[in-house]
């Protein structure tokens, strides 16, 4: 068991024929006593500051794990995010590719439509140009008929004129 102050200051030595200088002896124990003491204080504050220490470190321990844990946690978490936007961009990119394809493939059937119509309406317009030249060509026909040169050969006498003109007026 270490040594106390109380008990360097209580040591009573045996006292011999011409010992040490009692006075010194004294001196020197009373100068031993304050430095153990020192000793003694400066120990004890170096140990609360190594508990101080301690717990600061058991705090900042406590402090590292938690940040570690919430890395792994957010490391996972973006990691996660990363992969739905993955699935998300796929998806994306899926249902643009069906789109496209719809949009081409109805862009496909309209212009096969449109081509349809277009022959259709160049049928149309064989048919038409037929009959309006057939038409044309009925009143050339009609025109270069002898009919009309008897008409401007063909005269009216008076009687006929005279009557033509009452009946205008009865009209």
């Amino acid at each position: 068991m270490p040594l106390t102050p109380v008990d360097i200051h209580n040591k009573e030595f045996s006292k011999g024929f011409r010992g040490y200088d009692e006075d010194e002896v004294n001196e020197f124990l009373d100068q031993v006593i304050k430095d153990y003491e020192l000793v003694i204080r400066e120990k004890k504050e170096l140990e609360e500051k190594i508990a101080s220490m301690n717990e600061r470190l058991g705090h900042f321990s406590t402090i590292e794990e938690t940040l570690n844990k919430s890395i792994v946690v957010a490391q996972e978490a973006a990691e996660e995010v990363k992969g739905n936007a993955m699935k998300e961009a796929k998806l994306i990119i899926r249902e643009a590719e069906k789109n496209a394809d719809r949009i081409v493939n109805e862009s496909l059937s309209k212009a096969r439509k449109i081509a349809l119509e277009i022959e259709e309406l160049k049928k149309q317009s064989k048919v038409f140009r037929t009959r309006f030249r057939m038409l044309i060509e009925a009143q050339l026909d009609l025109i270069n008929n002898d009919d009309w040169d008897q008409l401007m050969e063909f005269e009216l006498d008076a009687t006929e004129l005279n009557s033509l003109e009452e009946v205008e007026e009865l009209d």
